[in-house]
């Protein structure tokens, strides 16, 4: 064993140990923290205020209110923020939604092997014209020209509407050729 390293150690710390006496009363005063601690609290002190431990409780209920009620209340949509700045943006919106979804399905309806490559080309641009839409809601929450920017909104929704009835028209007219290439087959 080293013994050395260890003698070595006490010789160099030889008079820095604390050998003063505790003041008058420090078992009693340790004895009794240490049957409060037991006991499930410590002895309040003459000089303690307990003012903090209020405050404290206080503090940690109001931290905890603020976040259930941010969980609970849930933030505003977008659309909510929108028809917030230009209430006739959410009218317009819905009709030229409902306007574009009916069309939209006419279109899946009238799918065909012929057209379906039409009608899969013109599902893509119409989802790049919604994200489009979604880019100026977000620049009009930003604050940009609220005129500029609610006027290229509803152009968007025309140019929707006006792709759709295109494709629409295309589609019937193909329709019709096949049909009419059909009855000058017949024998």
């Amino acid at each position: 064993m080293k013994k050395e390293p260890l003698e070595s150690l006490f010789r160099e710390l030889h008079g820095s140990f604390d050998t003063v006496e505790p003041r008058s009363g420090h078992q009693q005063r340790f004895m009794e923290k240490l049957q409060a601690e037991r006991k499930g609290g410590l002895p309040e002190s003459p000089g303690r205020n307990p003012w903090w431990k209020h405050l404290s409780i206080a503090a940690s209920v109001a931290v905890l209110v603020m976040l259930g009620l941010k969980l609970l209340i849930p933030a505003p949509t977008v659309a909510q923020q929108v028809a917030n700045i230009s209430p006739e943006v959410s009218q317009t919106e819905f009709y030229f939604a409902s306007l574009i979804e009916d069309q939209v399905r006419q279109l899946e309806s009238e799918s065909s092997p012929e057209t379906q490559q039409l009608v899969d080309d013109t599902l893509r641009q119409l989802k790049k014209l919604e994200t489009s839409y979604r880019q100026m809601e977000q620049d009009l929450l930003r604050g940009g020209d609220s005129k500029l920017i609610l006027g290229a909104m509803i152009t968007n929704f025309q140019t929707r509407i006006a792709l759709l009835q295109e494709v629409l028209d295309k589609i019937t007219h193909i329709k019709e050729t096949n049909s009419y290439d059909n009855e000058n087959y017949s024998i």
